[in-house]
């Protein structure tokens, strides 16, 4: 038992796992917004003639979201338990669908399974002419029994029980509730930047969108996509007061968080905020708080859970996540012109000291 219980670090195998998903949210969420920029639809039957380029953009995006639970469960079985946790991992994610705990029980599972593994590992013991049956057959196969036993005899009705309760009570929420819940996205999505706490955030409300909760996901969307933009905007605003609040190497690093934030790339701003963190994540959050407030309320409907400007074809309100937007990037940018103080009283007034050049002549040994 001592191998479990040194691998007890929940939360770094539910950001590994997470490190895994986003790569298959952007590509996925990238495909099914385009798709549906041009009029795909991803309920096209692909096996069926009349289907143009955008409902295969649009399919191939839905099926890759729809295999989030998979990704979630292999994710976490594979940083519990190496390689011998990818089979169980993608079965008993499989099952999490089937019984329709879902994201939930995808995350859930993957944790079962990687344990399990761990277990077969450490006490089933086969003579040394059987012992390569082990990563090929005995743990895949017991591992994936006794968890798809659990998972859909133990622990699959009570997640989609929760799932379901969840589900109603989010959508019960009134102005108020809404208001509070969308402030708490926003500055917990906006004060690290991309980081743990941002991708913690991301696995909750993606759970919630996997039930077609779509509001507390394109408040995150408009946190990502705003914070970025909001340091550009903090540039041109100080200027307009006479401020100077990035150096010139940090104004080069903007150039390239734009791009970056319009597709909801946060991290292009994280070596100017390291710069000044304390004033950065104060700045972030207040923004963050504006913009996910505005979306929740108003009722920001993102089908995708990324792309930044990317998913507004897939809103039924556009100009719902724009107005958040641009509330969030606004905010941002005059917190951060208020709050950080000029270059200059920050390095202070100092001339730089060249070194001598050495003259080899004036040694002397003696």
């Amino acid at each position: 038992m001592k191998s479990i219980l040194n691998n007890l670090n929940f939360k770094s195998h539910l950001l590994t796992a997470i490190s895994y998903l986003i790569p298959v949210v952007c590509g996925a969420g990238f495909l099914i917004a385009i798709g549906m920029a041009f009029g795909g639809d991803s309920s096209t039957d692909l096996t069926k003639a009349g289907y143009s380029f955008w409902d295969v953009l649009a399919v191939i995006g839905g099926k890759g979201l729809q295999l989030l639970p998979v990704i979630i469960a292999t994710g976490i079985s594979y940083s519990i338990a190496d390689k011998p946790g990818i089979a169980p991992g993608v079965i008993i994610g499989l099952t999490s669908i089937a019984v329709g705990a879902d994201f939930i029980g995808g995350l859930i599972g993957g944790f079962l399974t990687g344990y399990l593994v761990v277990l077969i590992i450490q006490y089933i013991k086969l003579p040394n002419w059987a012992k390569g049956l082990m990563p090929m057959l005995v743990i895949p196969f017991i591992a994936s029994l006794i968890g798809g036993l659990i998972m859909v005899y133990v622990i699959g009705v009570p997640i989609g029980a929760f799932t379901h309760w969840l589900t109603e009570y989010l959508q019960s929420l009134n102005g108020t509730s809404k208001l509070f819940y969308g402030i708490l996205i926003g500055v917990l999505a906006s004060i690290d930047f991309g980081g743990p706490i941002n991708k913690t955030v991301f696995a909750f409300v993606l759970t919630l969108q996997a039930q077609h909760i779509n509001e507390p996901i394109t408040a995150l969307i408009v946190v990502n996509t705003a914070t970025p933009l909001g340091f550009v905007l903090a540039h041109w605003v100080a200027k307009l007061f006479k401020k100077n609040i990035y150096k010139q190497v940090e104004v080069e690093t903007l150039k390239t968080a734009f791009p970056m934030g319009l597709i909801e790339i946060v991290e292009g701003v994280l070596p100017i905020a390291l710069n000044d963190i304390i004033r950065s994540v104060v700045a972030t959050g207040i923004g963050g708080a504006v913009g996910g407030a505005v979306s929740m309320v108003l009722g920001g409907n993102a089908q995708v859970p990324f792309g930044g400007f990317l998913v507004l074809p897939t809103m039924s309100q556009p100009f719902t996540f724009v107005l958040a937007v641009l509330a969030n990037i606004i905010v941002t940018a005059l917190a951060l012109t208020i709050l950080k103080r000029s270059v200059n009283e920050v390095e202070g007034v100092q001339d730089e000291i060249e070194e001598e050049d050495i003259d080899l002549n004036d040694i002397k040994i003696s």
